[in-house]
């Protein structure tokens, strides 16, 4: 039987550590997980650029796929997010839930994906108790301020932001 693949989407601008909590959780359930940063021409200027998010995610990533003995692929992705997924052989598309607002988003999204793609399913993973409040949104809005975000992402993350 072959490897199982999950699909990861998202901006991560910045990685916090909601998006790790949500990481971490799939390395149970799948072998391979893409880890797919979204271009987003229209969006406003990033916290980080494009490449900056790659290569955190690789240097974050990497500890844990050795503790959990799943494989990761750092991708970045534009244009529809089932067609990424199946050109990179997933067959789970994985997406973290906070809250009511974020799952009534969610169903609409996986009522669309079923339509166009109806042989990816998508598994929803509620956020744990200590990381449910973070957003990158406001991540990326109490950065922008000068605020303290050090509760909110890695370690390299502040780093990354220091040295920009």
């Amino acid at each position: 039987m072959g490897r199982l693949v999950g699909f990861y989407p998202g901006s991560f601008d910045p990685l916090t550590n909601g998006h790790l909590d949500v990481i971490e959780r799939a390395c149970k359930l799948v072998d391979t997980l893409v880890v797919a940063v979204g271009i987003n021409a229209g969006k406003k200027t990033p916290l980080f650029a494009h490449d900056d998010r790659l290569a955190i995610l690789d240097q974050v990533l990497g500890p844990v796929g050795k503790r959990t003995d799943t494989e990761f692929k750092i991708v970045d992705f534009s244009g529809l997010m089932v067609t990424a997924a199946r050109e990179h052989g997933a067959r789970l598309i994985i997406r973290g839930l906070r809250d009511t607002t974020d799952y009534n988003y969610e169903m609409q999204m996986v009522g669309m994906n079923a339509q166009m793609a109806p042989d990816l399913q998508t598994v929803f993973l509620p956020s744990s108790p200590p990381v449910r409040h973070i957003s990158a949104t406001l991540v990326r809005q109490i950065a922008e301020m000068g605020g303290d975000i050090s509760a909110f992402v890695p370690q390299i993350v502040l780093k990354a932001l220091k040295s920009k």
